[in-house]
């Protein structure tokens, strides 16, 4: 079997519940949206209802689950984490203004992605939610005899009958309506200018159901949606069928042995998998705030994406999952290039968000044309990516035509730094976020990479050769003085910076959101070369060592006011921030895979347990849960763009996932416990496994892997890298 590296020279809680689990319990029972709902510095997860990959989301409007109030219940979310639309509250009795400010003591919570309900102790009501695709029923239960209303967000609903309509505006261009139905008639009520409430004088029902449609299309779309999806369905009809299809999602990787503890974690991540991106297609109609009017399309249409967080772990999981959902994806990715003149890498719903560093959608492309994924039109894609490297800025947080910086990257091969004390000469440069030079050198030397690949797959020759040398740029900050990527000035002289210190607040002078110690590994795409500047494989097991053992020389309150997205330490390393997921799977590439298999469990039983702490950072948009889902099954993609993965130490004794087809990957882990994580020997479909590495194309075929699980390192398997 060839080499893992044969794609490069192209171009050179435990036992928290007992051990124990009830094989009666559905799969989808395990997800609890509470794990990770108070963070350890920054975002928390929020409890999302949710459809897998769909246009409605909701949640309780709250900081955090520390927070026993909630301010009002969102008939929609219109972004990751926010962008609440259309928010309703509760309320019985005599209503001033002071009651919109109120928030409500919430109790006896329950929430499933398909089903949530609260009791509010102020207004003594019973909140209720289940969600459709494009749709959602609220269901309001209130003590008999009681007044019953409905406090509104805004001016501008208006009632008919037993409707309700309503438009409004998100990030100030992005058209959004309201069509709803109560279960009884209704009236508006102004109070004021700003304040409207919904009165209900039916005095023969206690319980208030809406059901509504929301679109980013027109009202008449809205209302086509309502009849389509929920009609004359009842809230129970609903429930049944979101949780019927959370089931479909948790079915197909279906796992025996573990924890309860460890199903809660590991089946709750494949939740947050399938959070983002959204579809917004209503039918045959989207909105699109790529060229801000309405298209028409024959499939899917998705937004709601961050690369930069995602390209590592969850578009290459969606690629083994939901190939053809990855295609839809891609192709909304090229819909957005044609209507706006630009490959996006945040896209949201009212176009590019300007955010972090690097065209990282590049990678994303590579992964899936190397692994197979329909791309409808390549060419076009090709186009997109290509405009964006030669002719968009780098610059971090920042879209459009490139500049100064951009034109001496071209040039020199690097981004050039500050020294600390200079004061910013370019006016284009974020004041906060700042140049991350070294940052974005490392960063689009793996996209420029990445672009090669694509370009010669595309018999574009002149193209590959360009963009291959430009992904060698790496090499022009490795410093072997110190073995670190560090900053040089425009004039090409290093600047003595302390690497895991300096650089202003997250580093971003020089790194970003975390220091040059994480940076150190940020070279997936040639790895080999990575291990010969360090000086070969003993030493970069050896650096590998140093980064989880090192301290930070400060108290963690120091060092987090500077590098507050630097969480789930393990000496310098960060398992809380996206830079970090594939560094612990870099010890299989220097002939220590045991090392591998002891860290990687040892951050899974750290830093993901199954509680409301559970999530060690910012879980953005489905890339750490991503991480956990790999990790949790013994496998993980440490460069996309390579269809091969690494094998690491299963915590279940046995997973199968179902593929397209209905074909099976099989990975059974004999005798593995939480003592027994070390991997004695390996086969694959029978035949022996000597490497720690097997393909894309092994894996979707279908079949078995094997593993003789021990509780003492067998430092002989796996050693020899270039064994596969």
């Amino acid at each position: 079997m060839q080499s893992p590296f044969c794609y490069l020279p192209v171009i050179a809680l435990l036992f928290l519940y007992g051990c124990s689990t009830n094989p009666q319990i559905s799969t989808e029972q395990y997800i609890d949206p509470t794990i990770g709902n108070i963070s350890t510095l920054l975002q928390p997860t929020r409890p999302v209802m949710q459809l897998p990959n769909q246009m409605i989301r909701v949640y309780p409007l709250r900081k955090d689950h520390t927070d026993d109030q909630v301010s009002g219940f969102p008939l929609q979310v219109a972004a990751h984490n926010s962008g609440p639309l259309f928010v309703v509250q509760p309320a019985t009795g005599k209503l001033t203004p002071a009651a919109w400010q109120q928030k409500q003591t919430y109790d006896r919570e329950i929430i499933h992605p398909w089903y949530y309900h609260a009791d509010l102790l102020e207004s003594n009501t019973t909140v209720e939610f289940t969600p459709g695709s494009k749709t959602g029923i609220y269901r309001f239960t209130y003590l008999a005899g009681m007044r019953k209303y409905l406090l509104l967000d805004s001016a501008g609903y208006h009632t008919n009958g037993t409707s309700l309509t309503a438009q409004t505006f998100y990030h100030d261009d992005v058209p959004v309506y309201l069509y709803g139905e109560f279960n009884t008639p209704v009236n508006v009520i102004t109070l004021t200018d700003t304040l409207q409430y919904l009165s209900f004088p039916d005095t023969t029902t206690d319980i208030i159901t809406l059901k509504y449609a929301i679109s980013y299309v027109s009202m008449a779309s809205a209302e086509n949606s309502f009849k389509r999806e929920i009609g004359n369905r009842n809230f129970t009809a609903v429930q049944n069928n979101a949780q019927q299809r959370w089931k479909a999602i948790t079915d197909q990787i279906r796992v025996e042995g573990g924890t309860t503890a460890q199903r809660r974690s590991f089946y709750t991540a494949l939740y947050r998998c399938h959070e983002r991106m959204v579809d917004i297609a209503e039918d045959t109609l989207y909105y699109s705030g790529y060229n801000k009017k309405v298209n028409h399309t024959t499939r899917p249409f998705y937004v709601d994406d961050a690369t930069w967080d995602t390209y590592q772990a969850l578009h290459p999981l969606r690629m083994i999952l939901h190939p053809q959902q990855e295609a839809d994806m891609l192709q909304s990715y090229t819909e957005m290039y044609r209507q706006s003149g630009w490959m996006p890498t945040f896209p949201r719903l009212y176009g590019d968000h300007p955010c972090m560093n690097g065209f990282h959608s590049t990678i994303v492309f590579l992964d899936a044309l190397r692994k197979g994924i329909p791309l409808t039109d390549p060419d076009t894609a090709y186009a997109g990516m290509k405009k964006n490297a030669l002719m968009a800025t780098m610059l971090p947080w920042r879209n459009g035509p490139n500049g100064p910086l951009d034109s001496f990257y071209y040039t020199h091969g690097y981004y050039p730094a500050l020294s600390p004390g200079d004061s910013e000469t370019v006016n284009t440069v974020h004041p906060f976020e700042k140049r991350q030079a070294v940052a974005v050198t490392l960063g689009h030397s793996y996209d420029d990479w990445a672009l090669s690949q694509f370009a010669a797959a595309l018999k574009q020759d002149a193209d590959a050769r360009l963009f291959a040398a430009r992904g060698e740029n790496y090499r022009h900050l490795w410093n072997p003085g110190n073995g670190f990527f560090m900053p040089k000035d425009a004039a090409g002289n290093w600047i003595n910076i302390d690497p895991a210190f300096d650089g202003g607040p997250g580093g971003r002078d020089y790194y970003d959101e975390n220091n040059g110690w994480t940076y150190l590994w940020q070279v997936q795409h040639n790895l080999p070369a990575l291990i010969s500047l360090m000086g070969g494989e003993k030493r970069f097991e050896a650096r590998l060592d140093e980064l989880f053992r090192k301290d930070p020389g400060m108290p963690r309150y120091e060092l987090w006011h500077k590098f507050p997205d630097a969480t789930g330490l393990v000496g310098q390393f960060s398992m809380g921030n996206e830079p970090g997921f594939h560094i612990p799977w870099l010890y299989n590439y220097a002939g220590a895979p045991w090392k591998t298999q002891k860290r990687v469990r040892f951050l899974l039983d750290l830093w993901f347990k199954d509680n409301v702490f559970g999530i060690p950072g910012d879980e953005d948009g489905g890339g750490m849960s991503a991480f956990v889902v790999f990790a949790s099954m013994g496998f993980y993609p440490v460069t996309p763009g390579i269809p091969i993965y690494t094998i690491g130490s299963p915590i279940f004794s046995r997973i199968t996932i179902t593929l397209p087809e209905n074909r099976r990957f099989t990975i059974i882990a004999n005798h593995c416990s939480d003592t027994n994580k070390y991997i004695q020997s390996a086969r694959l479909n029978g035949e022996v496994l000597t490497s720690p590495f097997f393909t894309h194309q092994q894996l979707m075929q279908g079949g078995t892997l094997e593993l003789e699980m021990g509780r003492s390192p067998d430092r002989r398997w796996g050693a020899s890298v270039h064994a596969l």
